[in-house]
């Protein structure tokens, strides 16, 4: 009798292990697919001051030029 015991919380204990891992996989995946949902779209918004939040009160043409080339990684030939 109590070898029964011993085999059913043994049981018990890995079907638990179990659905704790499968919840953990679950949840990862679900973490990887929100992060890649939200770097999918971001909007960039037009260069040049009128696009702006806040524009400057001065703006020249190599203002113009980098904001231009934002994001990419070669600066501006002013």
């Amino acid at each position: 009798m109590q070898m029964q015991n011993v085999r059913s919380n043994a049981v018990v204990g890995v079907s638990l292990a179990l659905i704790a891992g499968a919840a953990a996989a679950t949840y990862s995946l679900h973490l990887k697919r929100t992060r890649r949902e939200r770097r999918a779209f971001r909007p960039v918004r037009d260069a040049g001051p009128d696009a702006m939040t806040n524009p400057p009160s001065d703006w020249d043409s190599v203002d113009q030029a980098i904001d231009e080339s934002f994001p990419a990684s070669d600066p501006p030939n002013a």
